[in-house]
């Protein structure tokens, strides 16, 4: 009897994928540690965790329009706009605090997405194309803002490109907002009605509406909060790397979705966790830290990522298949 009942346990446990992703970054670390024992130092790891830290922040605005049953491609052009504006303002008031330079950023990013989400929740015009076209746009106003040019390193006051690295208690600040970031949207997502009404607009938006879920009202928090997000990733972006260039996070997207799916987020809506988002980041961020540890070009990035997701939307589709069979099955019995 004990001996099934931890069986059942351990199926249950493997069956999240939470729980699958640790286990494939155990498995993942231990042959990379073997080659480059200096892999799991605490200065790599550190670098890791901050070199994601901005990636999972977009990542959970990415998740939140992915949950109801949308995708949002304009976070990198997000980024770049809000990063620009941050730069331009601290190269011309290098006066001005970087606290206020953050929410300088929330707000830009907030606008954008709230762009958005009208054109998607009272437009009715469909999250991909809308988000494809707002993308071009909002890269186009990032070239007629800045007028082509760059922000540098030396035009940029110290206590701005300080701010991510400044430390607390080991950890650095752009770490600190991350974690932050994390903890306010899991339970925002948990414990809010707004958070238990995206996953039912992802998951039945016609028994949502029957309930009295406005669908418009959802469909467009969920793009303000995947603005808002990316506003306060640009203008940590622009800090970290000390320069405000018109191309930054290009493709960002694609790394955000990546991350989302690896986190057993559901394509079609409905189905996923924060958790699993941050899961889902730190396995790209080992991975793409691996990979000059395995002797393979970083070139190989791109490659490896589509590569990632494309197995993890197939993993995802099993799965739900034999979720629908298993149900079927229950229902004929």
């Amino acid at each position: 009897m004990a001996d099934t009942s931890f069986s059942q346990f351990v199926k249950r446990t493997l069956a999240r994928r939470e729980a699958t992703l640790m286990l494939l970054l155990v498995v993942l670390l231990v042959p990379i540690s073997i080659r480059s024992p200096q892999f799991l130092s605490p200065n790599n790891i550190n670098t890791i965790l901050n070199d994601m830290a901005i990636l999972v922040i977009v990542a959970i605005g990415e998740f939140y329009v992915i949950l109801s049953n949308g995708i949002d491609l304009s976070v990198g052009s997000i980024i770049a706009f809000s990063g620009m504006a941050c730069g331009m303002i601290n190269e011309s008031y290098p006066q001005v605090p970087a606290g206020l330079l953050l929410l300088v950023g929330l707000a830009v990013g907030a606008l954008l997405g709230l762009i958005n989400g009208v054109l998607v929740a009272y437009g009715k015009i469909p999250p991909i194309i809308t988000t494809l076209g707002t993308m071009s746009i909002f890269r186009g106003m990032t070239f007629l803002l800045s007028k082509g040019t760059w922000v540098t390193a030396h035009e940029m006051s110290p206590g701005y490109i300080a701010l991510p690295r400044t430390t607390f208690l080991g950890l650095s600040y752009l770490l600190w907002i991350a974690l932050l970031v994390i903890a306010l949207f899991y339970y925002f997502s948990r414990y809010t009605r707004t958070g238990r009404e995206i996953y039912a607009i992802g998951g039945n938006p016609t028994a949502a509406k029957y309930v009295g879920v406005n669908e418009s009202r959802v469909r467009l928090v969920v793009f303000l909060v995947s603005g808002t997000l990316c506003g306060l990733a640009g203008a940590l972006w622009t800090a970290r790397y000390a320069s405000a260039v018109n191309e930054m996070a290009t493709g960002f997207e694609m790394q955000a979705v990546a991350a989302c799916v690896l986190g057993g987020v559901n394509f079609s809506g409905g189905a996923g966790g924060i958790i699993g988002v941050a899961l889902g980041t730190l396995f790209l961020g080992v991975v793409t830290n691996a990979l000059p540890v395995i002797y393979l070009s970083v070139f190989w990035q791109t490659f490896v990522q589509g590569l990632i997701v494309l197995i993890a939307l197939a993993l995802n589709t099993i799965s739900d298949q034999r979720k629908t069979r298993k149900l079927l099955a229950q229902r004929r019995g």
